[in-house]
């Protein structure tokens, strides 16, 4: 099977691009309900991978051990925007912890937060590791190799004691054997992973609806989706896809972007009727869904955010008050230059099977 048209806008009256990619659609009970494209294509997860690389230090105890809150476990599982407050929070963290800013080896970027970019430019200050996007999962990583008694100047390396765990779990919470996973090097230096779409959805179904897990797994990604639910905005930020999303399902969605393209989200039990499972959804735009930058320096994406709208949309997930909420990500929206002059529409064209 080969990826399939997801996403097309139009010129006039005319299809002037089209997005290809996959989905699947998984339950927690590991049936495929919905699928476009190739449910089984290997893609990295990227960032979409830090709610599962969270959970080995949440059920070792990481949490009670450092004193760390729901709102900095958020920011563990984040691709936050390097704003002050989620600075403020890795610092934080760093604090009970007893490390520097200078342990994390994330590297450095710009942030996406429009203040903290202008202040930057205007101060004439280069970022610092705190304000790449990935900061949390490396304090949350450095953290769990403190706790443990492991070196920090190696936490990274693929064979490190927690980077093996984070494999481990991965590989248990997927249903996928360890030996099948195919690892990369991430952006931010980390290990990541490329597994099948369906193993990916089905992961995030059971992360939602951990009822076959043993206890102390299940109650770590209570504890996951609990921190992420309540504080959206340190997952990424106010007016972003992935927090806005969240904010509107008011606990009952989890969501999380990653590069290239890449997006799961989860539904926690009950969302699709009485007692449903819980449900996770895995979407790869083949093209990488390309960001674009608006007179306001912000960053959209326009593929994931409407896709993964339309198939909650689909599914029956969407309340009239939350479409209402999230209109301004789609499904369908109208395309505007830049005098403001219509000049066609965007929208999801996918089918399911």
């Amino acid at each position: 099977m080969n990826p399939q048209p997801l996403f097309e806008t139009t010129r006039g009256h005319l299809v002037e691009s089209v997005h290809y990619g996959s989905i699947a659609v998984v339950n927690s009970h590991g049936e495929l309900i919905a699928s476009c494209g190739d449910p089984h294509m290997f893609a990295f997860l990227r960032s979409s991978a830090k709610p599962f690389q969270a959970i080995p230090f949440v059920e070792r105890g990481g949490m009670e051990h450092f004193g760390f809150t729901l709102r900095e476990l958020a920011i563990a599982c984040a691709s936050h925007e390097g704003s002050d407050l989620h600075v403020e929070t890795v610092v934080n963290m760093q604090k009970k912890i007893g490390i520097e800013e200078n342990r994390l080896q994330c590297g450095a970027h710009l942030p996406g937060d429009v203040n903290a970019l202008k202040a930057l430019i205007l101060t004439n200050q280069p970022p610092s590791p705190n304000r790449n996007n990935c900061s949390g999962k490396h304090t949350a990583m450095l953290a769990h190799a403190q706790m443990r008694g492991f070196p920090l100047e190696t936490y990274l390396d693929l064979q490190h004691p927690i980077q093996q765990d984070i494999l481990a779990c991965l590989a248990d919470l997927c249903l996928l054997p360890a030996h099948e996973i195919v690892i990369g090097t991430d952006g931010c230096s980390a290990p990541n992973f490329a597994i099948p779409l369906y193993n990916a959805a089905l992961g995030m179904a059971r992360l939602c609806d951990p009822h076959a897990l043993a206890a102390a797994r299940a109650s770590a990604c209570r504890q996951i989706v609990a921190a992420m639910t309540s504080h959206p905005e340190m997952v990424s930020a106010d007016g972003e896809f992935d927090c806005e999303l969240m904010r509107a399902g008011e606990g009952k969605f989890v969501c999380k972007r990653g590069a290239e393209g890449y997006q799961i989200a989860g539904l926690l039990p009950g969302v699709l009727g009485k007692d449903s499972p819980g449900v996770g959804i895995a979407v790869k735009v083949s093209d990488g869904d390309a960001s674009r930058t608006d007179m306001n320096l912000q960053s959209h994406v326009r593929v994931r955010p409407a896709v993964t709208l339309e198939i909650l949309r689909r599914l029956g997930a969407l309340s009239a008050k939350q479409e209402q909420a999230l209109g301004r990500f789609g499904p369908v929206k109208p395309i505007r230059n830049h005098r403001g002059i219509l000049t066609g529409q965007s929208r999801p064209v996918f089918t399911f099977s």
